[in-house]
């Protein structure tokens, strides 16, 4: 097995409460679904969510339980339904899943487990406190993956989320760009940060150049200029895998947007609504996102450039790169409400202009939460990347297909995202929640 990373210790009461929020959140996810629900249509993009209830069961066993304290499985056939490195994605809707009750029961009792044995530590060893924040985290991400898969299948939001109040909901527009001048920076993790995944691994010098970015992500209203301007008819806004995805899939707009009586309309969850024209564009791809950046003479940033937006400081009366780097937009303090739009609480996006609290130095708004920001960058390892024990996180996905995002969404839990966190998907992916920001194009 691979050695783990040497991580901030935590308190062990602190672990246990993120294993009991994680769970809590899981079960919120799924406790108003029925059986059919749970297992819904057969579908490349998501997972049957009863399948992923015992999978994020499964994994907190697997890499703490078995792979740390070698005990034996809770029960025997664990391996053949839910090990998704040997389970094939296409097979997992025609497996013999226990029912509900029972996969509830297994999740349980590994909980449990998981909790009993961190003991009465004050601070928990820094292997504890890496596997433990692994499966949370772990499981944080499949919490997200729920919420989309809710909005995928039309299914009611979530039963937890509120409505946004008027200041944050409505707050309106942030146009216009900031400039970020030249320099190195580290793109990447550093040991010592308190925790990071294996592909920001290590960080290494990285050049930038002056570059104009945009204070806040592409907005409803601008990307409906694009597409009333016939731009997905026109293929010289396209890439050329970017018109062949067009062509085969059908794509006219964005996924859920459909027009009404001469107005854009979008579908969230199982709800039409008008679409909201300061919040930012969501589910388009990262073709969506390029075809958009031609037609207004723009560019995605490369992740490094997003990296520096989010993360750097400009320094009085310099013209280059000199302020000292920030584990957040705002500084080192985890995210909380005044910051960003995170944890699923409004079930959707807020405007652009919310959450001037969580500005980074140079003035990019909502760079975390809200929505996941595609970036040019295609995802790959850094120089010198070694997997961690969870070795399929990363390492399988460096196969060209996929392009970095950064800065966590609406959906994202506020414990599992930071500056330098590399979020990956393939460019075709509009399930996901996702939209872009944009830079100036170089004179």
């Amino acid at each position: 097995m691979a050695d783990f990373p040497k991580v901030q210790q935590v308190p062990t009461r602190q672990l246990e409460s993120i294993i009991r929020d994680a769970d809590a959140r899981t079960v919120a996810l799924i406790e108003d679904l029925t059986d059919e629900q749970l297992i819904g249509p057969k579908l490349g993009i998501v997972n049957p969510m009863l399948w992923e209830i015992g999978h994020i069961a499964w994994f907190h066993e697997k890499f703490i339980l078995r792979d740390r304290d070698q005990r034996q499985p809770v029960l025997d056939n664990t391996d053949a339904l839910y090990d998704s490195m040997a389970v094939a994605h296409a097979t997992r809707w025609d497996l013999d899943l226990p029912d509900l009750e029972a996969t509830i029961k297994y999740r349980e009792t590994i909980r449990d487990l998981i909790i009993e044995r961190l003991g009465s530590y004050e601070i928990a060893s820094v292997e504890n406190s890496y596997f433990t924040q692994l499966t949370a985290f772990h499981e944080d991400m499949h919490d997200e993956a729920f919420t989309y898969t809710r909005q995928t299948h039309g299914y009611s939001p979530p039963p937890f989320v509120e409505p946004a109040p008027q200041e944050i909901d409505q707050a309106g527009p942030c146009p216009g760009d900031v400039e970020v001048p030249c320099g190195i920076h580290m793109l990447g993790a550093s040991p010592k940060d308190p925790y990071f995944m294996d592909n920001e691994k290590w960080g290494q010098g990285y050049e930038v150049k002056p570059v104009s970015i945009s204070k806040a992500p592409v907005t409803n209203a601008e990307f409906a200029a694009f597409v009333d301007a016939n731009g997905y008819e026109r293929e010289e806004l396209w890439t050329k895998a970017g018109w062949q995805w067009r062509n085969h899939v059908g794509a006219e707009h964005p996924v859920y947007w459909q027009k009404s009586d001469g107005d854009w309309q979008v579908r969230i969850f199982d709800q039409l609504e008008p679409l909201r024209p300061h919040a930012p564009v969501v589910h388009v791809s990262w073709f969506e996102a390029q075809a958009w950046c031609k037609w207004a003479a723009r560019r995605l940033p490369w992740e490094g450039e997003w990296e520096v937006a989010a993360s750097r400081s400009p320094q009085s009366g310099a013209d280059s790169l000199k302020g000292p780097k920030t584990r957040y937009p705002w500084g080192q303090e985890s995210p909380n409400a005044e910051r960003a739009n995170l944890d699923a609480k409004f079930g959707r996006p807020v405007d652009v202009a919310a959450y001037p609290e969580g500005d980074s130095a140079y003035g990019c708004r909502q760079m975390i939460g809200n929505v996941w920001e595609w970036t040019q960058t295609v995802f790959a390892p850094f120089e010198g990347f070694v997997p961690d024990p969870y070795e399929d996180y990363s390492k399988p996905w460096f196969d060209g297909r996929h392009a970095v995002l950064r800065g966590g969404s609406w959906a994202t839990r506020n414990r599992i995202v930071w500056n330098t966190f590399r979020n990956f998907y393939t460019c075709d992916r509009r399930d996901v929640i996702a939209g872009f920001r944009t830079c100036a194009l170089e004179i």
